[in-house]
Formats: C-alpha cells, structure tokens, sequence
C-alpha cells in the first residue's frame, strides 16, 4: 500500500555500490597482475574501463587487456623527452601552463607548426604528452582537454589519415576517459573534408566530446568560456594570455617530469640535461632533482 521513499543520496549510494560491485567483478576476471600491470590497473583505472564500455564487465575486461598486452610492448612509460624532442621543436603540441576552470590540465595542438613526416615517432610524441598531461593532473582530476588550433592549417600540412587514425586509436582504446573536451578552434572550410574521413574513427563517446569553435559564433564562444577563463586563454584562441611557446623551456620542464614519471614507476634512470646548442634536445646526464612524487601513473 505504501511505498518508502528513497532520497536521491539513497539512489547515489546504491549506485555507487554497484559500481563497486561491477569494479571488484573486473578484478576477478582479470585476475593476478604483476609489475606494471599491477601498478597500473587501480580501482580508478578499472571504474575508466567500466565507464568506456557502459559497465559491460565482458567488454571491459577486452578492451583493458588489450591495453595491458600495448602497454607491455610499447612502453608508454618509458619514452623520454629527448626522444621526441625534435616533434615538439615548433610547438605543435604541448601542455599548457594554464588549466581549465575546474583545474584540468591542457593540451594546446597546432596542426600547422607541423614538421616532420614520421608517423611512428608523431604517435610517440603523442603517447608521451598523454603520459605527461596524466602526470600532471591534479589531485581529484582524471581527465584533460584538447585545445586545438587551426590557424594556418590546410591539406597540404595535414598528418596522414593513417596517422589520425592510429592516434584516435590510441586514445580511445588506451586512454579511455581521460578526455574531457576537446575543441577546434577556427577549422577552416576546407577541413569538412578532412573531418569526414577522420569522424568515422572515432567512438561515439569520443565524438560527443568534439566541439567546434568559432571566433564569429557567439554560440560557440560562449560554450568555449564556460571551460577557459579569458585571462588564462592564449591570444591564438581569443584570450588575453600573450605567452608563447618556448621549446628551451619547455624541455626543461619535460626533463624534470621525466624524473617524476622514473620514481613512480620505479625506473631507475638518471635524466639528461637539456643543451641549448641542440635546441632542447638531451644530452649529457645530470643527477636527478628531488620531487614528490604522487600516485598518478593509472
């Protein structure tokens, strides 16, 4: 005759039980990790798996021993700035200085400043700024986003389909659900052509994070504000911040997170410095600088 009432904390805490439930299901299936599997398969990293797969424990278990299987012979882990160093020498990707409003670390893209045509050693490049951005992430953050720029960008300077194909592979596959947003800014005309092709790669999880901006469409800027103050925003995407991408030290500060990214997986390596002569790539080894390290490598 009556029926209790349930408060939506009821509801949260349920659901969260069950979320717990599917993750501990996950463990079992899985089953006994080692190493760097172990090290990198923590309840975040499996809630990621559930969430990129809608809880499917199956699925999830596929798509998170795919990843272990990529992780074990790529090594994300142990790539190093000096030997990607020649990829980011224009800027054409690297992690911001600023963070979104809620905290989130950035990655800036400038697919004109393209300038090389490696396609294993761009997926590299890749690969270690999503370890770097990870890294980076603060405390009670697992996701990053995407800043995009198109100025200058046309077909001529564009990466191959087979490259973009592999890098939305990479990140959907191995990375799921650490991107929060992702926007391109100002794509010119001539890009629906390319966009395509390359929207037939991704997920629709991931195509749902894809948003258009616009300078001259109020619409679209003002859901651009919603995630970047105007004050941290860079000058090329509208904003008031007139930093500009500075390879030397950026290096410098790629070099230090090398150290950090060592200590937490528990490599024992002495980091390189950076040599000016060489436009920030590595060379001679120094001793490593202290840092805290925190538990981010899931």
């Amino acid at each position: 005759m009556f029926r209790k009432k349930h408060s939506s904390h009821d509801y949260q805490e349920d659901g969260t039980m069950r979320q717990e439930a599917k993750i501990n299901e996950l463990k079992v299936v899985i089953g006994p990790l080692s190493g760097r599997s172990l090290q990198y398969c923590t309840d975040a990293c499996l809630r990621r798996y559930l969430e990129a797969r809608n809880w499917n424990v199956d699925k999830s278990k596929k798509m998170l021993e795919e990843t272990l299987k990529w992780r074990s012979t790529y090594k994300p882990e142990e790539i190093r700035w000096h030997e990607v160093a020649i990829e980011g020498e224009t800027g054409k990707a690297y992690r911001a200085n600023f963070h979104d409003r809620e905290g989130r670390t950035v990655l800036i893209m400038r697919p004109a400043k393209q300038n090389t045509s490696s396609h294993d050693n761009q997926l590299r490049h890749l690969v270690y700024l999503l370890e770097n951005a990870i890294l980076n992430l603060p405390e009670g953050q697992e996701r990053m986003l995407w800043l995009i720029d198109f100025t200058g960008w046309s077909l001529t300077n564009a990466v191959p389909v087979k490259t973009a194909r592999e890098a939305a592979n990479i990140l959907q596959n191995h990375y799921p659900e650490r991107l929060a947003a992702s926007f391109l800014y100002n794509p010119p005309r001539i890009f629906e052509a390319f966009w395509k092709i390359v929207k037939y790669f991704l997920d629709p999880k991931t195509f749902q994070k894809i948003q258009f901006v616009y300078p001259k469409n109020e619409a679209s800027i003002e859901l651009f504000h919603k995630y970047f103050d105007v004050e941290t925003l860079p000058v090329e995407f509208g904003g008031k911040n007139k930093i500009q991408y500075a390879h030397e030290e950026f290096s410098k500060l790629m070099l230090k997170d090398d150290i950090k990214s060592a200590s937490i997986w528990g490599l024992n390596e002495k980091p390189a410095q950076v040599d000016h002569a060489t436009n920030g790539h590595a060379t001679s080894e120094v001793a490593p600088e202290p840092s805290r390290v925190a538990a981010q490598a899931s």
